[in-house]
């Protein structure tokens, strides 16, 4: 089969399209044709070397994937060939990526595609939507009438975040760098939108929760951003992050009787655990696709598989809105 293979992981880091051998699916496993696939950070992470939980040689990067069941292994009962099918299953650890004309998957770790998706849309959701969906319910405990602040909010986890904490009816305010992404943070369910470049931490709590401060602070941006989320947390209140890469004052936290919550959504993959709490959140994606409560924004710029590198460089800049968007042209050309 034809596939992308990650040469090189680090600054000199290279996309070369490899064949390698047809995989075949062990017990619980299925093999997928796939179809799409999106960029997340953490494909950046892996690639730079940043992140240190590569799939063997001849890696193969790219956990979110949709395609068409081609085969099952032993003792799989939920689905069957030609079933079509999203998850995030591979391209971290032992597990081998999406950037291939075939994937396998443990079958605890896909949902059928909704019909209302397209490949690409499907192709796009499952990293953004777990994330989201574990950090503000699960982690974050959030319920009606709160007040959420979301960091990042026009970027992948943020977009969809938003969506989930409007449907949660809580009171959502998104942070962002520019006016165009402030008009699509309100389209996704943002009452309040900060420009943070141009209105300080104080000034905004001041201006949207009296100065006491929002009930959950669910930072997508992480690192340096950690004490702006302190900042803007009420006393005992809660944050959620998905990148605690830095070194922070955790003062403010004791000070305030704060709790400070760090995601990973790997463990299924790297830890063999957490597969149920995947499934709830896939089975809870397809509930709100299917009921139209929600869609997943694609950026206007998107890339087939053989230009993955341009792909990470388009998400690396940071002009991104929403996810960035990977078509397997290949699966295209023969369907």
């Amino acid at each position: 089969m034809h596939a992308m293979v990650l040469r090189n992981p680090g600054p000199d880091a290279e996309f070369v399209a490899t064949e390698c051998p047809l995989p075949a699916p062990g017990p619980g496993q299925v093999r997928i044709r796939v179809a799409a696939s999106s960029v997340n950070p953490l494909d950046l992470k892996l690639a730079s070397g940043q992140v240190a939980l590569l799939p063997p040689a001849p890696s193969v990067l790219n956990g979110d994937v949709a395609g068409v069941i081609d085969a099952v292994g032993e003792n799989v009962l939920t689905f069957s060939p030609g079933d079509e099918v999203l998850g995030f299953a591979g391209g971290v650890g032992a597990y081998q990526g999406a950037l291939a004309d075939y994937m396998l998957a443990d079958e605890r770790l896909i949902t059928r595609k909704p019909r209302r998706l397209s490949f690409m849309e499907a192709g796009a959701l499952p990293v953004v939507f777990i994330t989201a969906w574990q950090a503000l319910t699960e982690r974050g405990q959030l319920e009606a009438g709160q007040r959420v602040l979301i960091h990042g909010g026009a970027g992948g986890v943020g977009h969809i975040a938003l969506q989930i904490a409007r449907w949660l009816g809580a009171e959502v305010t998104a942070t962002v760098s520019s006016d165009a992404k402030a008009r699509m943070a309100r389209a996704c369910g943002a009452e309040h939108v900060v420009l943070y470049r141009e209105e300080a931490v104080p000034e905004y709590v001041a201006r949207l929760t009296e100065g006491q401060g929002f009930d959950l602070v669910f930072d997508c941006v992480g690192g340096d951003n950690l004490a702006a989320s302190f900042a803007a947390s009420k006393l005992g209140g809660r944050i959620v992050t998905i990148n605690a890469r830095t070194l922070v004052d955790l003062s403010p936290l004791h000070a305030g009787s704060r709790s400070l919550e760090v995601l990973s959504i790997l463990l299924p993959l790297i830890a063999d655990i957490g597969h149920e709490q995947q499934r709830q959140a896939l089975g809870k994606l397809v509930e709100l696709v299917e009921e139209g409560e929600f869609k997943v924004h694609i950026d206007d710029r998107q890339f087939d598989f053989s230009e993955v590198a341009a792909a990470h460089q388009h998400q690396a800049s940071g002009l991104a809105l929403g996810k960035i968007s990977l078509c397997h042209q290949r699966f295209w050309d023969s369907h």
